[in-house]
Parts: C-alpha cells; sequence; structure tokens
C-alpha cells in the first residue's frame, strides 16, 4: 500500500465567506468525518502546514496582489469580487492552504510518503498572478509547482485539473512554460468561460496546454474516454518528473454548481489514471490539492474514493 498524506489545518475554518456562500467552512468537517467512517485516519500520514513564506509566493504572484489581499483582510468582509469574499483570518488561511503544497512537496522528495492529499480552502486555481478571484485567492497548485522546480529540484510537472471550472489561474501562469504542462477538463462554456481547445499555450509554451472542454451533462462514460484519448499519449511525450492535481469535486452529479454527471467511482477512476501516469514516470510522486466541491454528502463520499485509489484501498 502507498504511504498517502494528508494535509490539513483548522485555520481553514475561519476563513468566512457569509452563510450565502457555496465555498464555506462546513465543506472540510464533512470531509474529516466521511473520512473517519471510512476508517482512513490510521492509514493517512498526517501532515502540518505552515503559512507559506512570502518567497514562494512571489515565485507566483505579484507583491501588488499579495499586499491587497493582506490589506483586505479585516473584522468587516470585502468582496474582492462578487464571488469572492476574504475576512478577517482569510489572508492567513490562504498562507496555510499555499504552505500545504509546500509541506506535502517536501514529504515526497524526502521519501516520507508517495503521495498526497490536501484538505485546503480557499480553493486555488482561478487565482491569476496579478488577480484573485473565483473563491481563490492564490494559486495553491501553482506554488508547489515552483517551489518543487526552484527548491527541490524538479525539472518538468504535469498538472492535471478536474474542477469542473477551467482553471484559468493555473494556465494564464504557465501559459508560456515549457516546464509544466497543464491538463484541463471542464464543463464549457461556464464559469470563468475560458479553456477552449484552441488555447493550448504561447511562445516556448506552445502545446503545453491541453484543454479538454466538455458539454454539459457529461459523466463517468465521457470522462473516461476523453482521459483515455487524451491524457497518457501527452503524459508519455511530456515524461513528467512530479504530478500535481487540482482535485476539484464539483462535476459530481449531485453538485449544484454545475451540470456534470459524475460519480464517486468516476472520481476514483479519474484519481486511478491519475497515480498510474504518476507510477509510470516519476515513482508516483502525486499531491492533489481539494478545489471545488460543494454538495457536503457527496463531497465526502468523493474524497473516500480519491483516497481509498492513493493509498491503494481500492
Amino acid at each position: 500500500m502507498a504511504k498517502t498524506g494528508f494535509a490539513y489545518h483548522p485555520i481553514y475554518l475561519e476563513h468566512f465567506t457569509g452563510s450565502w456562500h457555496p465555498e464555506r467552512p462546513e465543506r472540510l468537517p464533512a470531509i474529516l468525518k466521511a473520512i473517519e467512517e471510512a476508517g482512513l485516519n490510521d492509514t493517512l500520514v498526517s501532515l502540518n502546514p505552515s503559512p507559506c513564506p512570502r518567497e514562494y509566493l512571489r515565485a507566483v504572484h505579484t507583491d501588488r496582489l499579495i499586499d491587497s489581499i493582506e490589506n483586505l483582510c479585516g473584522p468587516t468582509p470585502q468582496h474582492i469580487d462578487a464571488d469572492t469574499v476574504v475576512s478577517e483570518k482569510s489572508f492567513e488561511a490562504a498562507l496555510v492552504a499555499a504552505g500545504a503544497g509546500i509541506v506535502a512537496a517536501d514529504a515526497i522528495m524526502d521519501g516520507e510518503i508517495e503521495n498526497a492529499f490536501c484538505a485546503v480552502r480557499p480553493p486555488g486555481h482561478h487565482a491569476e498572478s496579478d488577480r484573485a478571484m473565483g473563491f481563490c485567492l492564490f494559486n495553491n497548485v501553482a506554488i508547489a509547482t515552483r517551489y518543487l522546480q526552484r527548491v527541490r529540484g524538479i525539472e518538468k510537472v504535469l498538472i492535471i485539473d478536474w474542477d469542473v471550472h477551467h482553471g484559468n489561474g493555473t494556465q494564464e501562469i504557465f501559459y508560456d512554460d515549457p516546464t509544466v504542462l497543464y491538463f484541463s477538463s471542464h464543463q464549457y462554456p461556464h464559469y470563468p468561460g475560458t479553456g477552449t481547445m484552441d488555447e493550448g499555450g504561447s511562445g516556448k509554451g506552445k502545446t503545453f496546454t491541453v484543454n479538454a472542454p466538455l458539454r454539459a451533462g457529461c459523466g463517468d462514460k465521457e470522462y473516461q474516454q476523453v482521459f483515455e484519448k487524451m491524457l497518457p499519449p501527452v503524459a508519455d511525450v511530456f515524461k513528467p518528473d512530479f504530478v500535481m492535481v487540482s482535485a476539484g469535486f464539483d462535476a459530481h452529479e449531485d453538485d449544484s454548481l454545475a451540470s456534470m454527471r459524475l460519480t464517486e467511482d468516476g472520481y476514483a477512476w479519474l484519481t486511478w489514471m491519475s497515480a498510474e501516469i504518476a507510477r509510470k514516470h516519476c515513482g508516483g510522486r502525486l499531491i492533489s490539492m481539494l478545489e471545488g466541491g460543494y454538495d457536503l454528502r457527496m463531497l465526502g463520499a468523493s474524497i473516500v474514493a480519491h483516497l481509498e485509489v492513493l493509498c491503494g484501498r481500492r
């Protein structure tokens, strides 16, 4: 069985977004409860993230963005846009969310674990280099990717994004970078309106962005067909040294923020394919980081399926 790390911190519960907001603190207790009920606690290796140092944030984001988020966080909640809210502890929570990728990267690179799941909030894949949006403040996956490359000596990183929304932030950050292959499947057209097949990278990064836009109503069968056809061939050419997953669970059939029909079994299969690519090319080194997923029951059940595959129990 693979050793799987689990990164979590209670500060994530103090990022308050308002009672109306789908990206709410209750998501994480639902995940923790489902993991406990599935008997996974003794299998997972606990990882304790700390705030991400500013130097690692600056490898991805501008000082203007970092400072603006810090300055907005206070006793009175503030809107960055219609969907993105910060409160008094949001900056601290976002730093520790980014720090989860760092602690997971170190544990994997030091041989303590093979892979890891980071149960974080706020999520990250919509955050661009100079813009927070779509519930996201800092791009957690991008920060961990740059850390792996600049601090831990990793050369090439494959980012797999199966959140139902296109990860416009991750795409923007790495759009001209041939050392990062970004693969995204997402409902299209849907928020944020990006992610067509014509968006394939620029300059030296041309062809290193691969989008698989899917029509509303796609489920396990359609996702499997698209992933089998598109992902292994590009991974075999790219030969990643590390795999990152933007693990959104909002393409589930019970999630109200989109119109897809994935099931827990579908997420288990997506996890299996991602882990197979990691095993084939980079010794199983994989970090998945929580993005979307807003129905509490399905979120817990889908993450249990995800973790059972990572642990080798499914």
